[in-house]
């Protein structure tokens, strides 16, 4: 089956980073460090002045915590809405990916445009805050990230190896990985818990009863989908169905990509003293928190 123009583009980037020695990876910006294949500083700059409209659709998540999943499933609710098929411009879709140009691009995107981000909140545009625009802020359990992470940067050839799970514990804690702390990206999310225009979802919850989270989400965006609809865009984004059809939508990013999909697997590496050692900070950060309790850490967490 032939590729799709995005897997292309995926499969040019790592082979782009594959040339590269290991301390050429990375960029740091502000102090965060990212993939260098595919950030740049000048789209950081240009970014801050990105115009917003009140209907386009973001999706903020720390990295490893299911945006590719929920992605696709916001690409084809919008999809079903607008009764034809949304072309996946990745490198336009991830607002800190790419270069400076594309922003004249986006501007001629037909509505709604749906975007996607890594960054802290207190990174992404301005104007996405202070509009009417819809964010949906998606969590995953700060054990299970860790570990996906992991496994992300040792197989991605545009993030440098890490030598064991052991020295990759000790950068996610201290937050010396790409796009910085867990901790402080859910933190800053939190102070925005109340705001009408910003849903919060978790990776748990979705994988729990999928047909209830899609419907959840086309409530959010207002989007009017009869239940068959709904049902069958929750078939097409469980994933297996997305694992299978990884190497025509991701090219070779795909094994890179979908590894299990799981909840829990962090028991396969976290040591006692590790998970001890995550559950206080998790107390010192997040506990009492209303983003906190969200993340049901005591039900997915703990032993």
């Amino acid at each position: 089956m032939a590729m799709s123009r995005f897997a292309r583009e995926i499969d040019a980037v790592l082979d782009a980073a594959e040339g590269k020695k290991t301390e050429e990876l990375l960029i740091s910006y502000k102090g965060v460090l990212y993939p260098s294949v595919l950030c740049c500083a000048e789209t950081f700059q240009a970014l801050d002045t990105m115009e917003v409209r009140k209907d386009d659709v973001f999706l903020a998540a720390y990295p490893k915590c299911g945006s590719n999943w929920i992605e696709h499933i916001l690409n084809d609710l919008i999809s079903a809405v607008l009764r034809e098929e949304v072309p996946r411009i990745k490198h336009l879709q991830i607002l800190e990916f790419g270069v400076p140009e594309k922003f004249q691009k986006i501007k001629s995107l037909p509505s709604p445009r749906l975007f996607t981000t890594h960054l802290n909140c207190d990174n992404i545009p301005k104007a996405v805050l202070g509009s009417n625009a819809k964010v949906l802020v998606l969590l995953r359990n700060p054990k299970d990230a860790a570990v996906s992470y992991y496994h992300f940067y040792n197989k991605n050839p545009g993030l440098p190896n890490v030598s064991s799970w052991d020295e990759f514990f000790q950068k996610f804690m201290s937050g010396e990985v790409c796009w910085n702390s867990y901790f402080d990206h859910a933190l800053a999310w939190n102070k925005h818990m109340d705001k009408e225009n910003i849903m919060i979802i978790t990776y748990e919850e979705m994988k729990e009863n999928l047909p209830q989270g899609v419907k959840q989400i086309a409530e959010f965006l207002g989007f009017s989908l009869p239940e068959e609809k709904i049902q069958s865009i929750a078939e097409n984004a469980t994933f297996e169905s997305m694992s299978n059809k990884s190497q025509e939508t991701h090219g070779k990013f795909g094994p890179i990509l979908f590894r299990k999909g799981t909840v829990g697997d962090w028991k396969n590496l976290f040591t006692e003293a590790q998970s001890q050692e995550m559950d206080a900070k998790f107390e010192e950060c997040l506990a009492g928190t209303k983003l906190g309790a969200r993340l049901k850490y005591d039900k997915y967490c703990k032993y």
